[in-house]
């Protein structure tokens, strides 16, 4: 992961003893979870908000929320676009735009523009980057 200055900041050891094993690889090493992996939140229906895993930052909420199909749980807008970042991705010889929470620098998903309106985007984002608080 790239060095930037993020708000929340722990060291590896850190990371490692905060999460599981599951949301390590996908928060701090952009591993990316399987498709319908059950507990990912994809068949979430409760309305609430969905955390960053890592910090406890609120991210997106199920008003925004979708089924895409996909497998994974999909949004059309973050709860506010400074609380996610992007970047370029061209791991497995394609070019993505990651998504990452902005205030840990945690790794959610990518973002594609074949979503719902009004935005047109679809956020596919990873269960075990998230923690559901239900409302």
């Amino acid at each position: 992961m790239a060095e930037t200055a993020y708000r929340i900041q722990k060291t590896d050891a850190e990371w490692r003893r905060l999460l599981t094993p599951e949301q390590y690889r996908v928060l701090r090493q952009e591993g990316t979870e399987r498709a319908f992996t059950p507990g990912n939140y994809n068949d979430e229906k409760r309305k609430g908000d969905y955390a960053c895993a890592g910090c406890g930052t609120v991210l997106w909420r199920s008003a925004e929320k979708f089924d895409s199909g996909t497998g994974w749980p999909s949004f059309w807008a973050p709860v506010d676009k400074r609380v996610v970042g992007t970047k370029v991705d061209r791991k497995l010889f394609m070019t993505r735009i990651e998504v990452h929470c902005a205030v840990c620098g945690g790794h959610q998903g990518h973002v594609f523009e074949d979503g719902p309106p009004p935005t047109g985007l679809r956020y596919c984002i990873n269960g075990a980057a998230l923690k559901f608080i239900p409302r």
